[in-house]
């Protein structure tokens, strides 16, 4: 049985959000701010209090619809709810653990989501607001010279989503053997020929790092690039988990295992243990490339956590595009489109310098 969680302001009865200004938790009505502390009380009388419940309402259907029923898998996968406040009907997928209510705009927790599943550690509540999203994407937009102008005259914000992405955090050491190709160069002339030196040299380094809190997502709705595009995250601003900092925004419970994530941590340890090695070979030889690496793992800890991010979307001349935000530090990523005739006029410019410059150099040489 789910439950929907809607803190009530005690002043005036209106529903309550997390404020990303203030830290707090306050009423958009009259204004009044409350310590997220101070709703502990609710969540314990949420783990006490059968009081209220949110019954599931399987998907209705009925002899006269001719059209495409919903499949088992389907079915499974959707749950529909009541919202305590105006009595509208909510439907959201099975990993939705927060949203608005879309009739009166009331934040809804549905903490039975959380339910039979691990319970989230931390939680990096929101230290940006909306607008400092749309700023962002104002921001992002700024200075590209291959971008359409149009495309920032005529492009709206068609959606724009506070939304806590569930991580997990990995802590692990790692005993690295890796050996590299690597050269030395070295370029002398005479009068008539320019003579190049190259020695082949076969070096193997080892080496053993401590990794702390490595974060992959597990949402599988949320790309892993993407979420590591906006990384870092400070995690000495996280707190101990509370649903009160989910009032107001969207939240999403992992349904990609820790054990499932754990392949892609254990690839972003191989990755940085090669490269901080090979930092240290790069400054003997010319030319570094990793020919075989052996990562050991030993030892782990895991945490999970929801890190907060703003996800806009916006649509140009039939096209959909996708932004993230870190709804803490700011970071701002996501694809653009090009103009071409500006390509094209940068490449030519490009090339002509480029030209000129191998014609100096040409020049040179030739009467020396």
């Amino acid at each position: 049985m789910a439950e929907q969680l809607q803190y009530k302001c005690p002043c005036c009865g209106g529903s309550i959000e997390f404020d990303a200004d203030s830290q707090n938790l306050k009423c958009p009505y009259c204004d009044t701010e409350f310590a997220p502390e101070t709703l502990l009380a609710y969540d314990e009388q949420l783990q006490t209090s059968a009081e209220d419940p949110l019954a599931e309402q399987p998907p209705e259907q009925t002899d006269w619809n001719a059209g495409d029923q919903w499949t088992e898998e389907e079915a499974d996968g959707m749950r529909v709810y009541s919202c305590k406040s105006c009595g509208g009907e909510i439907a959201a997928d099975q990993t939705t653990g927060a949203t608005h209510c879309p009739w009166c705009g009331s934040p809804v927790v549905m903490t039975g989501h959380f339910a039979g599943g691990r319970k989230p550690d931390l939680v990096i509540p929101f230290q940006l607001d909306k607008d400092a999203a749309k700023a962002g994407l104002k921001k992002h937009l700024a200075g590209k010279k291959l971008l359409p102008k149009v495309f920032s005259d005529e492009n709206h914000i068609d959606e724009i989503r506070g939304v806590y992405v569930p991580v997990w955090l990995f802590d692990t050491e790692a005993d690295g053997q890796i050996r590299f190709k690597c050269t030395r160069s070295r370029v002398w002339q005479d009068r008539n020929y320019i003579y190049t030196e190259t020695k082949f040299y076969s070096v193997q380094r080892s080496g053993t790092m401590a990794f702390g809190d490595i974060p992959v997502d597990g949402s599988s709705k949320m790309a892993d690039d993407l979420m590591e595009s906006i990384e870092p995250y400070d995690l000495s601003q996280a707190v101990d988990f509370r649903t009160a900092y989910l009032s107001g925004y969207l939240a999403d419970t992992y349904d990609v295992s820790a054990e499932t994530c754990m392949s892609r941590a254990n690839q972003r340890v191989k990755e940085t243990i090669e490269r901080q090695i090979a930092d240290t070979v790069r400054r003997e030889y010319d030319s570094v490339a990793v020919e075989s690496s052996s990562v050991r793992y030993r030892g782990s800890r895991i945490r999970y956590a929801l890190y907060p991010v703003w996800l806009l979307h916006t649509s140009w001349q039939g096209q959909n595009y996708l932004f993230a935000m870190n709804g803490q530090t700011g970071k701002f990523v996501g694809n653009l489109p090009m103009d071409k005739k500006a390509w094209w006029k940068w490449w030519a410019i490009y090339g002509a310098i480029a030209s000129a410059a191998v014609f100096a150099l040409a020049w040179l040489f030739t009467s020396m």
